[in-house]
């Protein structure tokens, strides 16, 4: 069982910045890949970034895509999610997931078995 829980959420204004963090707790990240995924009230949830488990490889939402970087310390048990140059169409709570088969696409939300609970997001204009 893999507890997460984010932090680094909050409000700003367009053009600014966040980073995000998910700290586990109960095992070790490096048997997951880790995942960001979003969701607006009404929405569906939606793919961020991932990162696998060494972090070799790294795939971004095209929404997003040259505005963040995601990164990871499995020595830490940490993930974070450098988010720059916001826009108010990015206010959303965020959520990271742990992925440990890779038996389905990673922005496949149905993949991932572990969820934090997630940090709100808002950007004003």
């Amino acid at each position: 069982q893999v507890q997460l829980v984010e932090s680094g959420g909050g409000l700003v204004q367009a053009g600014g910045s966040l980073r995000l963090s998910c700290a586990a707790s109960g095992h070790t990240i490096d048997s997951y890949s880790m995942g960001w995924f979003r969701q607006v009230p009404g929405k569906e949830r939606e793919f961020v970034a991932v990162i696998s488990r060494s972090g070799s490889s790294i795939y971004y939402a095209d929404s997003m895509k040259g505005r963040i970087t995601i990164s990871r310390d499995n020595a830490k048990n940490t993930v974070n999610l450098q988010m720059d140059s916001l826009k108010p169409e990015d206010t959303a709570v965020y959520y990271c997931a742990a992925r440990g088969s890779t038996g389905s696409p990673y922005y496949d939300i149905d993949g991932y078995d572990y969820w934090g609970q997630g940090t709100q997001v808002t950007v004003s204009s």
